[in-house]
């Protein structure tokens, strides 16, 4: 199990550091790392540390368990663990009252919200901070006069094919929530990956100060021979020895249709031979388009005339090279 990053590093501030100090560091970290404002890569995963972070050392009695325990106090089965204990599912903590669930902590937006600040925006995490919302953002929070609250977010999930995940679609979808049902129709963008969430805003459960959100979990079933890695895709090709041998020229699938491909002589089995931008757009047009690996597996006659028994003997006879010479037993 991977050792869980020191809390008071990824604040960045020093052990004795005052409730202020702790605060302060947090909002500098939420406005820099928060997905509304930065769409980097790690950036969800940096907001996340962050936030469990806060919500343990801006607490005084958790504070005062993990400085005896450390971060294990506050994974399930760590020191004090259980239901409402330091460890437990739920923790109390932050402004008002904020909870988190730790369950729960790896989706940023928790899809039935009021898991604490990870299911809150940017703008409602600087009002509960005391800190000024951006401009233009929402004012105002629980307790202080602001807005009403929004609808209950709704999670759907939809089966894709692994074409209609590269390619983008359209999708019709029968929605179910506490004010009955709705038909909608949704974008899915090309390149959308498996267990990727996507955000329809107004479309979840309404509410006093309108609808929540809708999130659409993307679910993609597997293609019959291709495989896919991040945006790059695998496809394994059988060769036959001659080929292996030899070398030469054969066609090989790709989403664009088939290609020729060269198969080096002396090619071994499993090579891999790179396709330059035959992979997946990916959603993000910043993004370069992914390669295609064609992977070699060598596939030797299941049955040899006698003819072919004969030269096959011969070639074996005649090459001195020795495939287990590199072997480490050897």
């Amino acid at each position: 199990m991977a050792k869980q990053r020191d809390y008071y590093d990824i604040l960045g501030v020093k052990r004795n550091a005052s409730e202020a100090d702790i605060k302060s560091a947090y909002r500098k970290l939420a406005r820099k790392y928060h997905p509304d404002v930065n769409k980097a890569a790690d950036a969800g995963e940096k907001f996340r540390e962050a936030t469990k972070a806060y919500e343990v050392l801006s607490d005084p009695e958790k504070r005062k368990t993990y400085d005896q325990f450390g971060p294990d106090a506050f994974e399930r089965g760590g020191p004090g663990a259980g239901p409402g204990g330091p460890g437990g599912p739920q923790a109390a903590g932050g402004p008002g009252g904020v909870r988190v669930d730790f369950r729960d902590i790896g989706d940023i937006f928790g899809g039935g919200g009021g898991h604490g600040f990870m299911g809150m925006s940017l703008d409602e995490i600087m009002e509960a901070l005391g800190g000024r919302a951006r401009r233009g953002g929402r004012r105002g929070g629980p307790g202080r006069g602001g807005p009403a609250p929004k609808g209950q977010d709704l999670e759907h999930t939809l089966q894709l094919d692994f074409m209609q995940a590269l390619y983008g679609t359209q999708a019709s979808l029968q929605i179910t929530g506490g004010d009955g049902s709705q038909t909608i129709t949704v974008k899915i963008p090309p390149g959308v990956k498996d267990d990727q969430r996507i955000r329809v805003r107004g479309k979840g459960g309404q509410g006093p100060g309108g609808a929540g959100d809708l999130y659409i979990v993307c679910k993609i079933r597997p293609h019959p021979y291709y495989r896919r890695e991040g945006n790059d895709l695998y496809v394994d090709v059988p060769i036959s020895v001659a080929e292996a041998t030899l070398g030469g020229k054969i066609d090989v699938p790709t989403i664009d249709g088939m290609t020729t491909v060269t198969i080096p002589a002396g090619t071994p089995s499993g090579r891999k031979l790179r396709l330059r931008e035959k992979g997946v757009r990916a959603a993000d047009k910043a993004e370069p388009r992914g390669d295609q690996y064609v992977v070699v597996k060598i596939v030797p006659p299941t049955e040899l005339s006698e003819k072919g028994k004969e030269l096959m003997q011969q070639f074996a006879a005649t090459t001195e090279d020795d495939p287990r010479a590199g072997a480490p037993w050897r």
